[in-house]
């Protein structure tokens, strides 16, 4: 179920961000993540947060800042049951147009969200780490099913 972040989430939603970042961005030290942790912390209720939830337990979720989503995240485990669908399905419905930002070398991901309607905007180097990374755009358009 999509649900609202709630105060009660926040710490599990936050070992749930680092453990999904390490994993997924393998290519960027885990430190980098690490000592990000408590300032994402800190930034991530000031956003729309939108969690999947089973048996009481975040299982994915994902910041909308705008029309930007910040990131999805979803447990390690409980990838490829369409949670990640869900709250982007749940976050298109939100919004008229989302745009993201991609490592090139998160492949996985870059093809998800190709597969959900994402269509290049441009291509840019995070400066934070020197990684390429994609900036996607997605738009509704009337009469098309999302």
């Amino acid at each position: 179920m999509v649900r609202a972040l709630r105060k009660t989430d926040l710490e599990q939603v936050m070992e749930l961000w680092l453990d999904a970042n390490t994993r997924a961005h393998d290519f960027i030290p885990a430190r980098y993540w690490a000592d990000r942790r408590e300032m994402v912390g800190e930034l991530l209720p000031q956003a729309e947060v939108l969690v999947w939830e089973e048996d009481g337990v975040p299982q994915g979720f994902c910041g909308l800042n705008g029309d930007h989503l910040e990131g999805l995240f979803v447990r390690y485990g409980a990838q490829s049951r369409g949670i990640g669908k869900a709250l982007l399905d749940a976050a298109k419905g939100r919004r008229d147009r989302l745009t993201l930002d991609v490592y090139q070398k998160n492949l996985g991901a870059a093809a998800f969200y190709r597969r959900e309607g994402f269509g290049l905007q441009s291509e840019g180097v995070d400066e934070n780490t020197g990684e390429a990374e994609l900036h996607l755009v997605w738009e509704c358009r009337p009469g098309v099913e999302q």
